[in-house]
């Protein structure tokens, strides 16, 4: 948890991409203040976790958020993941409509296809410099970090264990659709994802489904934070899209 909030505010719960560490929405949390209650999930393997045993499937990592989340109060839950977070958002929604908790009351799924649109990925499979090759296509924060081989030494076996997650993620297709609603935020020129994959995102809700498209690539956001920060804490006070 980044700071404290209202009693009554929603608790905005973040997950990041594939490689990354709750770090990286310290600025959103920053920015968002007192309105939410903002908790940034840090997965093993990296920073203060950096000693724990990475963990390289789906349904794993979503066991885990969900039992983590299960051991905080009962305030309203939001979900925000990027990217291979987005994919843990909506398992994670599932594990709390399944165990009978109430439905989040937004789930943000931002730099991500829709769960039932893959793609024929194995950069998981590629030699360590084809992983700093993906890293630099993607873009994205601390890319100074990628020319030096001892962070390259401590990173590069997580940031592999979550590409093998999210690129041998499948969608169940037996799991009913979600009940809350759904705001994608994507980036005009993603490689990783085509409007058209986004946009599939409204076939896993019954409830409403907006998306909002940013000029840049997969992290689109960090350029666009101010606007993506607004958003958030527009809607998650209950105002539209």
């Amino acid at each position: 948890m980044f700071h404290s909030a209202r009693g009554d505010a929603v608790r905005l719960v973040c997950l990041p991409h594939a490689g990354g560490s709750a770090t990286f929405f310290y600025p959103m949390a920053k920015a968002i203040g007192a309105a939410a209650e903002v908790v940034a999930v840090q997965y093993p393997g990296r920073q203060s976790r950096r000693h724990e045993p990475c963990i390289d499937n789906i349904p794993e990592f979503a066991d885990e958020i969900f039992t983590a989340l299960r051991e905080l109060d009962e305030r309203p839950v939001a979900l925000f993941g990027h990217s291979m977070g987005a994919i843990l958002a909506y398992e994670v929604a599932i594990r709390m409509r399944n165990a009978g908790l109430p439905s989040p009351t937004r789930l943000y799924a931002s730099g991500r296809r829709a769960p039932s649109r893959y793609r024929d990925e194995h950069v998981h499979d590629s030699s360590d410099e084809g992983l700093v090759a993906e890293l630099r296509t993607l873009g994205g924060p601390n890319q100074s970090m990628l020319a030096d081989p001892e962070v390259l030494e401590m990173i590069l076996p997580s940031v592999r264990a979550d590409y093998r997650a999210a690129e041998r993620y499948r969608h169940d297709p037996r799991e009913e659709r979600l009940d809350c609603p759904v705001t994608v935020l994507t980036g005009d020129s993603d490689p990783r994802v085509s409007l058209d994959e986004a946009r599939a995102w409204s076939e896993h809700t019954t409830a409403p489904t907006d998306m909002q498209v940013y000029p840049g690539g997969h992290f689109f956001l960090v350029d666009h934070s101010a606007e993506i920060t607004e958003l958030v804490t527009r809607t998650l006070a209950g105002g539209d899209s």
